[in-house]
């Protein structure tokens, strides 16, 4: 569930106030909705959800591959079954699966949005999600309009074992359609982009966006310090780090994502364009 969902709810619950996670500064809720869940004291990104992200970068969009639903094909059971872990999150988040893939106009532009939800079992990749970004690579390069992607994802879904972690080379394929026809493929990695999805298709971009402090790597600062007994650097991992590293392009505000997006998606298209004559 996304930030601005959590702020619906409250309304109803005549909640009007909450506090910052970064600054705890107390908050005045509307105000927070009118600056896209980010904080105005200081500038701290709560997270949104897929359906949010959709909302706010697309104009008559329709989501694509809905009837692609997950399963559970090895019948797998740890605390809990599979099947009712999938169950609780479908219900909890109102999605069939940690993707959404939508078609639709960014401004005067048409392309293809597949959108991750950290809401959904931390935003895993299945077999589900590998498939629906597959075929959405497939779908943009056959209608020839860009793709970008909005990653949060905690990795593989442990879950489904080896067909989860299939899916890292699945989504490289995909995207490799899209460099056949030249086509722009651009990432935007929220908090937080780790694991198998940091490893495949998140950092497979012609370009690569991250939102301020966002946390971005495969595995986490705490592991990483346990296995290589040191310190790592303050703000090791996080957005504004990559780009010092040069492994991200560009670190946007998110009031000016949408915005950005459009001059990336139009100048991608006029220079593809331009080559082609």
């Amino acid at each position: 569930m996304g930030f601005l969902e959590r702020f619906r709810k409250k309304e109803q619950k005549e909640v009007l106030w909450t506090k910052c996670d970064s600054c705890k500064s107390l908050l005045y809720i509307p105000e927070i909705k009118a600056n896209l869940g980010v904080c105005p004291r200081c500038q701290h990104h709560f997270s949104l959800s897929a359906k949010e992200r959709l909302e706010h970068l697309l104009e008559n969009y329709k989501l694509l591959f809905e009837n692609i639903k997950p399963t559970d094909p090895l019948n797998f059971k740890d605390s809990k079954a599979y099947k009712d872990r999938l169950k609780q999150a479908q219900e909890q988040s109102g999605l069939s699966e940690a993707m959404l893939v939508a078609e639709g106009m960014l401004f005067d532009e048409r392309v293809v949005l597949a959108v991750m939800d950290f809401s959904f079992i931390g935003g895993s990749m299945g077999s589900v999600v590998g498939e629906r970004f597959y075929r959405a690579c497939k779908h943009a390069s056959e209608e020839g309009i860009p793709l970008i992607s909005v990653i949060t994802s905690g990795g593989a879904r442990m879950q489904e074992g080896i067909l989860s972690l299939m899916q890292m080379a699945k989504t490289s394929i995909g995207v490799g359609y899209l460099k056949q026809k030249s086509l722009p493929y651009i990432t935007v990695l929220t908090d937080p982009t780790t694991g198998g999805v940091s490893a495949s298709f998140a950092f497979l971009g012609d370009i690569i966006i991250a939102e301020p402090k966002a946390l971005i790597g495969f595995a986490g600062p705490r592991v990483i310090e346990q296995t290589i007994k040191q310190q790592l650097p303050e703000g090791f991992q996080r957005a504004e780090f990559l780009l010092e590293k040069g492994m991200v392009d560009m670190v946007v505000h998110r009031k000016e994502l949408k915005e950005t997006l459009h001059q990336l998606v139009k100048f991608a298209t006029y220079w593809r364009r331009y080559v082609e004559l």
